[in-house]
């Protein structure tokens, strides 16, 4: 079998060093032996000796590499469980239990510190303790995730080789790497902090938070074309597949639909935008509003509520409407359903050993969103037409299909060094080490199904003028439960739609309506009362 390099932008520690070459590894017990008992290493021992050493060093390399594949599935094991699993049970929790107990099951999925203290453990925890209002707690989560993604943000501005390695690198497993987070999360991250601010009354650390998203989006644009061009690159290099249609019997049609192809990108999102213009509206900088609103005008074209947006924006925010408005300004929110998941499937697909062989490789596949589309939200019976301005579904499986030439690279360069790997172990230790590495590969071949799942699958805004006052809110003819009292100048009204349970979040009222006028005076009257 022929040999490829596969030591390129291998991971440091316990897990990379698992991921050393076999041709690499022998170099390594050969010359350790000869210098213990020699001195000098293998240069200057007679030939047989050396010949004996060989031997024993072979018996060494084979002990040495059954104990990496060991540590590989050892210290891989918490990162090599499902994260769908986990997310699929957390979620029954929400629907048919209770937001604290699927709180529980999260919290029991995470057995360590490092697990606690990553990434997509806070970004699911951080929404759920947010469903469950209890927002303190749940900003204090977010930010122990934001601050890992402010990480990988000064990382991709200052030294984006570093991220760009990954790119082609012999991982054993996908799932073994470090979770980055996928660009529209971590922009979501950033809106949801925004929304948790607000909710605490917090107004300028909100404002913050909608300027962070800004920023955000930029470093994760700059990022991605390298990213992409890197990509390509190898790709040509390696004459391999960069679209995912080489994989035999891969669903390209799921992430190459109209509606993936639509999006502007796979981070961007209209509701991010609409909340920063409805805020800047809200603390009366119409000028700082119009580009939000104009923003969620491109990414969502069509959409007769965001074209309103900025088209009465000049009017919502004069003097004279102000001073004379008698009703509140209501922005609902509808969040409907979970983000998707991704399933790992394998797949089959030419690699360059031996001329051309055909492996299987897992890849992760999202199915289209099936969910029934809401319509019409009523409060005390007044019609709000509800707009679909964000789907999650959509997004995610362009991130995918944005991912894909990496994760082909990454998949093949695996395969090479698996396939190596095997033929090695088989070559010094016969059955018993072909069967451990083939039970090694398979068990590390599994597609990454990380994703924030708590996330929801689809979200709506409903726009309208209603008279301070308590309502009961339907959706599509759905009563929502208790009702809920509507006041100020402006209010923000969040809620999560599941199939059998609606969760109304805080109202968040901005501002007072101006005091009604007093009755004006019956000049006559008191005449006619001051003569009797």
């Amino acid at each position: 079998m022929r040999m490829f390099p596969i030591t390129t932008g291998l991971p440091t520690g316990k897990i990379g060093q698992a991921s050393l070459t076999i041709h690499r590894i022998r170099e390594i017990v050969v010359y350790e032996e000869n210098t213990r008992t020699t001195g000098c290493g293998e240069l200057c021992l007679p030939p047989a000796r050396t010949s004996r050493l060989r031997q024993a060093a072979s018996l060494r390399f084979i002990r040495s590499t059954v104990i990496l594949l060991g540590i590989a599935v050892i210290t891989g094991c918490a990162n090599m469980k499902s994260h769908d699993v986990v997310a699929t049970n957390v979620q029954a929790q929400v629907q048919t239990g209770t937001v604290a107990s699927a709180i529980d099951e999260l919290d029991k999925s995470a057995s360590s510190d490092s697990e606690r203290a990553g990434l997509l453990y806070n970004l699911e925890r951080g929404e759920l303790l947010r469903l469950n209002k209890q927002y303190p707690e749940s900003t204090a989560a977010f930010l122990k995730a934001d601050a890992l993604v402010n990480e990988w943000e000064q990382t991709a501005k200052t030294d984006p080789s570093k991220l760009l390695g990954k790119i082609g690198a012999a991982l054993i497993s996908e799932r073994l790497s470090d979770y980055e987070g996928q660009d529209y999360e971590k922009v979501w991250l950033t809106t949801r902090l925004a929304l948790n601010h607000l909710a605490q009354g917090e107004t300028e650390n909100a404002r913050a938070d909608i300027k962070r998203t800004h920023e955000r989006e930029a470093v994760i644009a700059e990022f991605r074309a390298k990213s992409l061009a890197a990509a390509e690159a190898e790709a040509k290099t390696k004459g391999a597949a960069a679209t995912g249609k080489e994989l035999n019997g891969y669903p390209v049609e799921t992430i190459n639909d109209p509606a993936v192809l639509k999006l502007k990108n796979s981070y961007s999102n209209a509701l991010s935008h609409y909340l920063a213009g409805f805020l800047y509206e809200v603390l009366n900088e119409p000028g700082l509003a119009a580009p939000g609103y104009r923003k969620a005008i491109e990414l969502k074209p069509e959409t007769p509520l965001l074209e309103e947006g900025l088209r009465g924006l000049d009017k919502r925010t004069s003097f004279t409407h102000k001073r004379h408005k008698k009703m509140t300004d209501v922005l609902f929110v509808v969040e409907a359903g979970n983000a998707p998941a991704r399933k790992p499937q394998a797949f089959t697909i030419p690699v360059p050993i031996d001329g051309w062989q055909t492996l299987s490789i897992s890849y992760p596949v999202i199915a289209p969103s099936t969910d029934a589309p809401l319509s019409l939200l009523a409060a005390n019976g007044q019609k709000l037409k509800l707009e679909n301005v964000v789907d999650v579904n959509v997004m995610a499986r362009r991130a995918l299909k944005d991912d894909m030439p990496g994760m082909v690279m990454r998949g093949i360069t695996r395969a090479i060094a698996k396939s190596v790997l095997q033929h090695q172990l088989s070559e010094h230790a016969g059955m018993f080490g072909q069967i451990a590495g083939m039970a090694a590969s398979a068990y590390t071949e599994q597609a990454d199904d990380r994703m924030w799942r708590m996330l929801p699958g689809r979200v709506y805004v409903a726009r309208g003028y209603l008279p301070p006052g308590a309502y009961q809110l339907q959706i599509d003819g759905r009563d929502l439960g208790e009702k809920i009292n509507i006041g100020g100048q402006y209010a923000l009204i969040p809620i999560r739609l599941y199939e059998n349970k609606a969760i109304e979040g805080n109202v968040i009222a901005f501002g007072e309506l101006a005091p009604p006028a007093p009755a004006p005076t019956k000049k006559g009257a008191k005449r006619k009362k001051a003569t009797t």
